[in-house]
């Protein structure tokens, strides 16, 4: 079942990307999923997915355990980057990974961007409301969908009154 955002949000698809149900499309602990027209029937449709929780406001513990749960469903998994942004009061983290993983009984070398971002607080301020971002796609479909995450991540906002 898909899951529910910790605060409503508000972002733009780039061209050439439309929305899909997370259920339908193999992601049920997303919230939103949207898959990339062009890279269908490729071997692998690149995808951003969005998901989020409250959660302590540690983000590189989420992203460790963001790596440990990819570790169990792939061949390897490696962190190429990972940066911290944002402010004090709404940091972001973002990672960047690269993993071996079997696709429809095919070894793909796939990378896995991932965003994290403050967005507010749970109802008794001891926890932050975390709004994850990701784009996987094939290795050589990068240069082709990053510029279009970075747009969309640049795009998305926490949808408050």
């Amino acid at each position: 079942m898909a899951s529910h955002l910790p605060v409503p949000i508000h972002f733009e698809l780039p061209d050439g990307w439309e929305s899909a149900q997370p259920d339908e499309v193999g992601a049920p602990g997303a919230a939103f999923v949207a898959l990339n027209t062009a890279t269908r029937g490729a071997g692998f449709t690149a995808n951003i997915t969005v998901d989020g929780s409250f959660r302590p406001n540690d983000l590189a513990v989420m992203a460790d355990e963001s790596v440990r749960q990819i570790s169990a469903a792939v061949h390897s998994v490696g962190v190429v980057s990972r940066e911290e942004a944002g402010s004090p009061e709404a940091p972001c983290l973002m990672q960047d990974l690269r993993a071996t993983a079997d696709v429809n009984g095919v070894v793909r070398e796939l990378a896995q961007f991932q965003v994290y971002l403050t967005m507010g607080w749970s109802p008794d301020h001891r926890q932050s409301a975390v709004v994850r971002a990701t784009l996987t796609c094939a290795d050589d479909q990068i240069a082709d969908v990053l510029d279009d995450f970075r747009s969309f991540v640049g795009t998305l906002t926490g949808d408050t009154p």
